[in-house]
């Protein structure tokens, strides 16, 4: 027999959330094989058994709260055709002497099994309990049967009436009339919120915005996309544009890359810029490292890489430990302007926006331009006016002049 157990997960994190049961009580598994995710506030990690055998049980539930070093499944030998629960009904039948008894615990015990054996969301396990449903008797939507929240809700809309009136509540109706949806935040969206009302409230956050002429840097990149990806494998996209004119304006204002520690302030003379990438779980921000010492086809290929992990969840916490500024383009979005909030205890962010051609005065003539909107939310303690419209204005000449940028980089 082998325990499952919490493994250590950083230095920070010590506790975790049962995102999904890959294996159920009567599923063999192998050595090494994976058999529970778990989502803790920054990356979602996939415990493996230790052992071979047959998973016996389960001793947390989706959705669940477990802590670093909890036993949260069992598992014993076996082929996968018994497993140690049908052993022991026989043994609760001759324990228990009141006739009527017996029949009624092996049917809290079967029910409680097929619940088990139900794959459901957290959120649907979490209303199914409070509605009093059992998982197993719902019909799910979902080809894969796996049970939603709206399956839940859907499967519990007839009975209603009669428990309403029975045992009314005050939220009940509310959720019942299908007027709202009730979902629990998951552990990272609660982390993401806390963390940016902690920003909110303990910097003294500014922002200011300047505007970027793309005409040369869409230039360049149109005639050189082709032999670039000929040459690297990977396409020539604008971030590591943004990116190489970033490290640029940090060397020239080195307190836009540092920190506070206490009453001291960290200037960090490395270049590991977080670059923002949008999930279903959340906003994540994974690093590229030495950013300074790339060149534009190894940018672009570790922002590939991470923005791919990213989407398959297969981050690691060392990919989004450690950086020094971070660069978050809302402009995928189509967001024409906005105040990027601070990434920890960052004290600078740069906004990137759609591009939008807008007329635009030259020399003495109105042009029809690409023109995007940039923003630089900073630490107003540790960064004034002058280095913060720098930083921008020098951001703003490089992507301009893209060919000081290869210069330069």
């Amino acid at each position: 027999m082998a325990e499952i157990i919490v493994p250590e997960l950083a230095e920070s994190i010590t506790e975790g959330t049962i995102a999904q049961w890959l294996k159920q009580p009567g599923d063999t598994v192998e050595k090494g094989e994976f058999i529970v995710e778990l989502e803790t506030d920054k990356v979602n990690v996939e415990v493996i058994s230790e052992e071979a055998g047959v998973v016996s049980e389960l001793l947390a539930a989706e959705g669940d709260t477990v802590l670093v070093g909890q036993v949260i499944a069992v598992v014993g030998a076996g082929s996968g055709s018994t497993t140690s629960a049908p052993a022991a009904q026989p043994e609760a039948k001759e324990e228990v002497k009141a006739p009527e008894a017996p029949k009624a615990a092996p049917v809290a015990e079967e029910t409680s099994n097929e619940q088990d054996r139900t794959i459901a969301s957290p959120a649907a396990r979490k209303l199914a309990r409070e509605k009093g449903i059992n998982l197993s008797e719902i019909s799910p939507v979902d080809p894969m049967g796996r049970v939603r929240v709206q399956d839940v809700s859907a499967h519990g809309s007839a009975p209603t009436p009669v428990k309403a009136a029975s045992a009314p509540t005050a939220s009940a109706p509310k959720e019942d009339d299908g007027r709202t949806t009730r979902e629990k935040m998951s552990r990272r969206r609660q982390t993401i919120a806390s963390r940016l009302l902690e920003v909110r409230q303990n910097t003294a956050m500014l922002t200011t915005f300047n505007e970027i002429d793309m005409t040369n840097v869409m230039a360049l990149r149109s005639r050189k996309k082709d032999q670039f990806f000929e040459q690297n494998d990977v396409r020539l996209g604008f971030m590591s544009f943004f990116t190489k004119a970033v490290v640029a304006a940090l060397k020239k204002y080195p307190y836009v890359n540092s920190q506070i520690d206490g009453t001291d302030i960290v200037k960090n003379n490395f270049y590991d810029i977080g670059i923002a990438v949008s999930t279903e779980g959340g906003l994540v921000v994974p690093i590229v490292r030495e950013a300074d010492r790339k060149n534009f086809a190894e940018i672009e290929a570790n922002i590939g890489e991470l923005a791919k992990k990213a989407r398959d969840n297969k981050l690691a916490l060392s990919d989004m430990s450690g950086g020094s500024f971070t660069i978050t383009n809302g402009g995928v979005f189509g967001s024409l302007l906005s105040t990027p909030i601070l990434n920890g205890t960052q004290v600078g962010i740069l906004g990137m926006h759609t591009i939008q051609k807008r007329p635009i005065a030259v020399g003495n003539e109105i042009e029809i331009r690409p023109m995007m909107y940039v923003a630089l939310s900073y630490d107003h303690r540790v960064i004034d006016g002058k280095d913060s419209v720098g930083f921008l204005k020098t951001v703003k000449e490089l992507l301009e002049n893209p060919e000081d940028l290869l210069l330069n980089s």
